[in-house]
């Protein structure tokens, strides 16, 4: 006999918002660093809006509400083996925030993130684009950063399609549907599950941090010091 199931509002949101942006923001900039020419413009625009919101989601990470804090999900080698040696079972993994697998993935993304939009402001196309810290930096340590720039993308691509892998598995196989989840921010758990009470923190409070990373951003790329 199947357990009960209990809704629980996990998932604050900035959280959300951040997942979904940077969701369409990947995109737009696989799209527009392929095409070249004048959507590099807007490719640049794109990634320092990445990097703002990578650096707003990190200071979430110790500032923000239970689930979005990296103390939450992060955790040591042997629970997150434990872990996966149940992740073949058909029941749910009664884990209210991130499981300890995905915890780490979050820290990995976030970490080729930074590389990604770090080595952007160094990069140059040899055409007419060029990252606006390139002049800090020679001709040839710029070439190694694009070229960093350019693999790195491969390996966030890669990262997001084993997110999507894992997401699918969640549904088809442990029938938690995790898209509608960081839709409305509500998980279903099994009654039986120890779920920690969610402690969420004001929007207003994310939306001063979004905006003081977003200004840190503007000034590094239009007056770098």
């Amino acid at each position: 006999m199947s357990e009960t199931l209990r809704p629980v509002r996990i998932w604050d949101l900035p959280v959300r918002v951040f997942h979904w942006a940077l969701v369409v923001l990947l995109g737009f900039l696989f799209w527009s660093g392929k095409t070249g020419g004048n959507a590099m413009e807007y490719h640049m625009y794109a990634g320092y809006l990445v990097l703002a919101l990578v650096a707003f989601r990190i200071v979430w990470g110790f500032a923000g509400s239970t689930y979005a804090r990296f103390g939450s999900f992060l955790t040591g080698p042997a629970k997150s083996i434990a872990f996966a040696k149940r992740l073949l079972s058909k029941s749910p993994a009664d884990v209210a925030g991130h499981n300890p697998i995905g915890g780490w993935m979050v820290l990995v993304m976030l970490l080729s993130l930074l590389v990604q939009t770090g080595t952007g402001l160094f990069a140059n196309d040899d055409i007419a684009t060029e990252g606006p810290l390139m002049s800090f930096v020679s001709k040839s340590l710029s070439d190694r950063l694009s070229t960093i720039h350019s693999w790195n993308f491969n390996v966030l691509l890669v990262l997001a399609g084993l997110h999507v892998a894992a997401v699918l598995f969640h549904v088809f196989i442990k029938k938690e549907n995790l898209v509608t989840a960081m839709f409305t921010g509500v998980r279903m758990i099994g009654s039986t599950a120890d779920v920690p009470a969610t402690r969420f923190v004001s929007p207003w409070r994310a939306l001063v941090l979004f905006a003081l990373a977003l200004v840190a951003v503007c000034l590094l790329v239009k007056r770098p010091l």
